[in-house]
């Protein structure tokens, strides 16, 4: 599935005029210091786009930064269902070139259950790879959040309940 408003900006020639508005968000940038930082993007819903923007400068696109990068770029994304997956051919293609370089988990909460049985929720998902996840930011990586606010409250629940464990 495709994003309309990414879609429209692609499909778009050199010199055709269009309006915009912007930014509405923070600044999300990727650090440039050191190649070898890992990324962990935690995503829910149309909150994918910056990310899309990401992996497309890591993976897709001949850049600096993609002939730099050499940490791991890991997507979590959370959606209802399967059909609500955006760009899902596009992180498939850079997981299958780039195994080393990119990692991608999806959470679908009307299709997967946690190991509560409950819904999976993009904070289950991201929990269940938590000493992972810890790991890479005890190590450097940095994390991104976009997408609902509603999903941030889980989320800093289900971190300061993995942190205080350990």
């Amino acid at each position: 599935k495709k994003g309309i408003c990414s879609n429209f900006l692609c499909d778009t020639s050199p010199g055709d005029e269009i309006s915009m508005t912007g930014p509405a968000g923070k600044v999300m940038l990727m650090p440039e210091e050191n190649p070898k930082t890992d990324l962990i993007m935690v995503a829910t819903g149309t909150g994918i786009a910056p990310y899309r923007g990401f992996i497309r400068r890591l993976f897709a696109e001949d850049t600096p930064a993609a002939s730099a990068y050499k940490g791991e770029a890991w997507l979590f994304l959370g959606v209802a269902n399967s059909d609500a997956l955006l760009y899902d051919d596009e992180f498939q293609a850079a997981k299958k070139s780039f195994p080393d370089n990119f990692r991608l988990d999806y959470a679908l909460s009307r299709e997967q259950t946690n190991s509560k049985g409950g819904k999976m929720y993009i904070q289950d998902k991201v929990e269940e790879y938590a000493d992972e996840v810890f790991s890479k930011l005890e190590n450097g990586a940095h994390i991104y959040f976009c997408g609902l606010k509603g999903m941030m409250p889980g989320i800093q629940d289900m971190l300061k309940g993995v942190a205080e464990a350990k």
